[in-house]
């Protein structure tokens, strides 16, 4: 088994994460968008599929995040389009959470 510091990327500590919402960060030169759901974290690409805009800047409610720009919905934790406009998911990163520290496998 590998160790965590060299299969997974530390990103940001725990407590640093607002509870349920969504904040944009660069992660190795990957645009990121980090959320938390009933104290679960959770990461996707943080670019819209449909019209490029920033998930950060979208609004979240539970598991959905809404695209800013058209009001696309996806599913945070397998990155499934769930409504028109959207025609392609969304990328998401496995997440760790050890040591008060958040991680993810970047892929």
């Amino acid at each position: 088994m590998q160790d965590i510091e060299t299969e997974w990327t530390e990103v940001i500590a725990r407590d640093q994460l607002p509870d349920d919402d969504v904040v944009g960060m660069n992660v190795n030169g990957r645009d990121v968008a980090l959320y938390t759901v009933d104290g679960e974290v959770y990461a996707s690409d943080n670019l819209c599929t449909h019209g490029s805009a920033r998930l950060c800047d979208g609004f979240l409610e539970g598991h959905e995040i809404e695209c800013p720009l058209h009001q696309g919905r996806f599913d945070v934790r397998d990155g499934r389009a769930l409504c028109a406009p959207l025609t392609e998911g969304v990328h998401v990163y496995p997440v760790r959470v050890a040591h008060g520290r958040v991680y993810l496998k970047l892929m």
